[in-house]
């Protein structure tokens, strides 16, 4: 993990007074597994929209997948992968239907939409749903499927926005072996998360507080520097000064 998938120095954004993001850096190996925490308001949501190519920032500077995101925020876009809370599916299609819609928005030939549908349904184990409506799917599929898609392009980089929201606790740990398969594959993997549990599953994380990044290292390092058992302890230990209720 020596080849840099996010560079972020001093990355700042403002709207009018108000410093949503405040100077924050910090790098992202490739293949790594990057945990990004914050309470509510802590400003994480704006600094992915910014890593993503979504807004452009005040000031600072920051590469992703190699690409500026001042300058080639199109590229970036090309170059990785998204996945909200609300899966970001269409329901109203089948799972089939789904996989080649998004398959063809990341540029797909025909051939390798059949190739890569086939091979994730089958990943998948969803043969038989296949052609079902995504809406009639239970929601720990629906989870499933919509990481399998956002990365069926193989991106450098996936971008994890809450994923696990709503979800019941062996879903989400099923949904963290596939999140292991596609960092052993070489996808870097950017996830926020609000289960505490879920951060001891990444290498490392960073924990933002009031638009600044107060902490960032492994799991264990942060336990042992703040004198806590879990990380839930050293989240609020950190998260109890905070001023912001929003982001």
């Amino acid at each position: 993990m020596n080849e840099k998938a996010i560079i972020c120095k001093d990355l700042t954004k403002r709207f009018g007074d108000f410093v949503a993001v405040d100077n924050i850096s910090f790098d992202v190996s490739s293949g790594e597994i990057f945990g990004f925490l914050g309470a509510n308001g802590a400003g994480k949501t704006t600094a992915m929209r910014m890593l993503c190519g979504l807004s452009y920032p005040t000031s600072g500077e920051a590469a992703v997948a190699g690409f500026n995101v001042f300058t080639q925020q199109e590229s970036i876009k090309k170059n990785i992968g998204y996945m909200s809370q609300k899966f970001s599916l269409y329901e109203s299609l089948t799972v089939r239907e789904n996989i080649r819609f998004y398959g063809g928005i990341y540029g797909l030939t025909n051939q390798e939409l059949k190739e890569k549908g086939d091979e994730l349904i089958a990943k998948l184990n969803m043969g038989n749903e296949s052609k079902k409506m995504v809406g009639d799917l239970p929601l720990g599929w629906k989870q499933k499927l919509a990481f399998s898609v956002a990365i069926i392009h193989q991106p450098k980089i996936v971008f994890l926005d809450e994923p696990t929201g709503g979800v019941d606790p062996v879903t989400r740990r099923q949904f963290w072996d596939l999140i292991y398969d596609a960092a052993d594959s070489g996808i870097t993997i950017f996830v926020t998360t609000h289960y505490m549990d879920e951060a001891e599953y990444c290498n490392r994380i960073s924990i933002m507080v009031d638009g600044r990044i107060d902490a960032l290292d492994t799991p264990a390092n942060l336990k042992k520097k703040y004198s806590a058992e879990t990380m839930d302890e050293v989240f609020y230990a950190l998260a109890r000064g905070a001023k912001r209720t929003a982001d």
